[in-house]
C-alpha cells in the first residue's frame, strides 16, 4: 500500500546522523559518538522508579538497606519489631510479637501500629465480652431447666415468675434478677413466699443502689469467674433491695 503523503508530511524530520534529537536532554548525548548514553538514562530511570516507590510507601525492590535504613527512620519503623513501644488500653490487647513481625513486614509506622492496638480494644473486646456474655447466660439458661426439669416446665415457670414480677417488683428489680441464674431462683423463691415480698411502688431503700448492683452484675468476677463473695454481694443486695 503507498504511503500516506499526509503522515509522511506531518511526520517529524529525522536528525541528521551524530545531531542530538530536540527532545533528548543534553546530559543523556554522548557528542562524540552522536548517541544515547544508556548508562545515564538507566541511573536517571532507577532513581525516578526509587523516589515513585517512597512515594508510594516503599522503598524500591532494589533499594540498599541504607536506603531501607534512612526511609524506616523518615517513617518513623523500628528497626526490628521489637522497637515498638505499645501502650494497651487494656490488658487483653497488649503487645504480641506475632503480630508485630507483620505489622512491620507491611511497613507499619509506630503510630499506626498503635492505633491497630487501640482499635482492637475500642472495636473487640466489646464483641468479644458481648459473645462471652452470651454464652454465660445460655449455660445458666441450661441450669435453670436442668433445676426445673425441662424445658416445658422451664417455660411454664419462666412465665409465672414474669407475671408475679411484673405485679410485685419495680421494674428494674425484676429486669436484673432475670438476667441471672441466681436471680430467677431468688425470684422463684419470693414467689414462692419464702422470701419478704416487697410493693411493686415502694421505692428502695436510700442506702442501696440498684445502679451500683446493674454494675455489678458486668463485672467479670460475677458473671464469668463467679467468685462466691462476689456473686454473695450481689445476691443479698438485691434481697435488700427488695425488703429484707
Amino acid at each position: 500500500m503507498p504511503d500516506n503523503l499526509l503522515d509522511t508530511a506531518l511526520a517529524p524530520t529525522a536528525p541528521a546522523t551524530g545531531q542530538r534529537p530536540a527532545e533528548v536532554p543534553e546530559k543523556f548525548w554522548d557528542a562524540e559518538r552522536g548517541e544515547l548514553r544508556v548508562d545515564a538514562l538507566l541511573k536517571s530511570y532507577r532513581e525516578l522508579e526509587r523516589r515513585m516507590s517512597q512515594r508510594a510507601g516503599r522503598p524500591a525492590p532494589d533499594a540498599d538497606e541504607e536506603e531501607r535504613r534512612r526511609w524506616r527512620e523518615m517513617m518513623n519503623i523500628p528497626e526490628t519489631p521489637d522497637g515498638y513501644q505499645v501502650e494497651p488500653k487494656h490488658e487483653l490487647c497488649g503487645p504480641d510479637s506475632g503480630i508485630n513481625q507483620r505489622l512491620h513486614e507491611a511497613g507499619f509506622s509506630c503510630e499506626q501500629v498503635q492505633l491497630v492496638y487501640d482499635l482492637a480494644s475500642e472495636r473487640l473486646l466489646p464483641l468479644v465480652a458481648e459473645a462471652a456474655q452470651q454464652f454465660e447466660a445460655d449455660r445458666q439458661a441450661e441450669k435453670l431447666r436442668a433445676h426445673f426439669g425441662g424445658e416445658e416446665r422451664f417455660r411454664r415457670v419462666a412465665a409465672q415468675l414474669k407475671a408475679w414480677g411484673a405485679a410485685n417488683l419495680p421494674p428494674g428489680v425484676l429486669e436484673a434478677l432475670s438476667t441471672t441464674e441466681e436471680g430467677v431462683l431468688a425470684l422463684e423463691r419470693m414467689m414462692r413466699g419464702n422470701e419478704p415480698r416487697m410493693e411493686r411502688d415502694a421505692p428502695p431503700p436510700e442506702a442501696l443502689d440498684e445502679g451500683e448492683l446493674r454494675r455489678l452484675m458486668r463485672d467479670p468476677r460475677y458473671w464469668r469467674m463467679r467468685e462466691p463473695e462476689f456473686v454473695k454481694r450481689v445476691t443479698d443486695g438485691f434481697r435488700k433491695l427488695v425488703g429484707s
